[in-house]
């Protein structure tokens, strides 16, 4: 039975946001409409070497969110689970997109659920205008695409940082 308490109208969602997408917004809007205070943790993916600094990732996400009055940008290093726990909350979003998505979400929730069992994974859906959209396609989308192009994946900001990142040529 889920307690009526702050930590069980707190959630937390966790990625790399790199860079954010139309996908992430989406769960994060959806998400914000569901608990009364939603952290999106900002973390460091060791597997990829990141486009945008976490510094530029935050801020990013903040200016995207802005619009959001229960959505608060923080940064994490470590385990996910110890940072709900940070954050005083007991719920950790994630959203998916597709099976392979799935599956490697199933063996993060029963690896998290053993760490520590009192946090609970919730998934969303990516809506079926996003279920494609990965961090990984828009930079590799992002030199051949124009910004029209772009824009039906990641929100303007972001159109406009890759931009800046290509002419600064990092």
């Amino acid at each position: 039975m889920i307690k009526s308490d702050s930590a069980s109208r707190r959630a937390v969602y966790t990625g790399s946001f790199d860079p954010i997408t139309l996908g992430h917004l989406n769960i994060i809007e959806r998400s914000s409409q569901l608990v009364d205070h939603l952290v999106v943790g900002i973390g460091v993916n060791i597997d990829k070497p990141p486009l945008f600094s976490l510094e530029e990732r935050v801020d990013l996400v903040q200016r995207i969110t802005a619009h959001l009055d229960n959505v608060e940008v923080k940064t994490f290093s470590g385990l996910a689970v110890n940072f709900v726990r940070e954050c005083g909350a007991r719920v950790l979003l994630r959203g998916v997109r597709s099976l392979t998505d799935i599956e490697y979400e199933f063996t993060m929730t029963l690896a998290n659920r053993k760490l520590d069992p009192d946090i609970e994974t919730v998934f969303l859906m990516a809506d079926e205008a996003y279920s494609h959209i990965s961090s990984s396609l828009i930079k590799q989308i992002a030199q051949a695409a124009g910004d029209g192009e772009l824009a039906q994946f990641v929100p303007t900001a972001v159109v406009d940082a890759l931009r800046k990142k290509m002419a600064a040529g990092t």
